[in-house]
């Protein structure tokens, strides 16, 4: 039984939105869509996560990602400055690979929260918290008609997303913490995690390699693309 409720700050909410949106955007213009096909990136890359957990998974009503009109407006914003911004966003790779890597932990932690309340089991309330943090991303590979970036050998990012999650389920459901502290420690923890991810360029291998991780140099940049 959680103890509380872990809330996301509408700033931090919002402006993860933004910056998840903004990836969308961006893969939109590389890929040469028009201004729909922009928008629709920046719309499932934003929001697609909490699409996939309330309409698919939860099923409790309308969500409030789409009620709270302040969702899409965000999201209009990101393509927008993708749009007219997308050649100078380079300078601001650092921290929006910063807000995402904060994000990925917000979210799932969020994800695991609504799913244990919902009456979800703990491994099935990782799963919905872990696709909550990455479904964005997987929609718009999917949209694009390309394999999903997570599938393939990369930088941790999903699993990632899914260390934050067993640490919410654990530090609420084992140590009794309350919704708040439990969040805040997934959400440290991913960071961290994520962080020392994109400094060390951590990442999988092919499955016929035989090996699970695969070496690579480190120094790699921020990165605000999922693997």
């Amino acid at each position: 039984m959680l103890r509380g409720q872990f809330e996301l700050p509408v700033f931090f909410d919002l402006g993860a939105t933004f910056a998840f949106a903004l990836t969308g955007a961006l893969a939109g213009i590389k890929r040469g869509n028009d201004v729909v096909g922009v928008f629709a990136l920046a719309l499932v890359t934003g929001i697609g996560g909490g699409l996939i957990r309330d309409g698919l998974f939860l099923q409790g009503g309308v969500t409030p990602l789409l009620t709270n009109p302040a969702y899409i407006q965000v999201i209009t914003v990101a393509a927008i400055a993708g749009i007219f911004f997308g050649s100078r966003m380079h300078h601001f790779s650092r921290p929006i690979a910063i807000v995402d890597a904060l994000g990925l932990g917000a979210y799932a932690a969020f994800g695991v929260q609504k799913s244990l309340l919902a009456g979800l089991s703990a491994p099935a309330a990782v799963f919905v918290g872990t696709v909550n943090a990455v479904g964005g991303g997987i929609l718009r590979d999917l949209l694009v008609r390309e394999e999903p970036l997570v599938f393939k050998p990369g930088q941790f990012y999903l699993l990632t997303a899914l260390a934050g999650a067993i640490t919410f389920v654990f530090c609420a459901t084992m140590l009794g913490w309350t919704a708040n502290q439990s969040a805040i420690t997934a959400v440290v923890l991913t960071f961290v995690f994520r962080a020392l991810t994109i400094a060390f360029n951590w990442r999988t291998a092919p499955v016929s390699s035989g090996r699970v991780f695969a070496d690579a140099p480190p120094g790699t940049p921020p990165t605000t693309t999922p693997k």
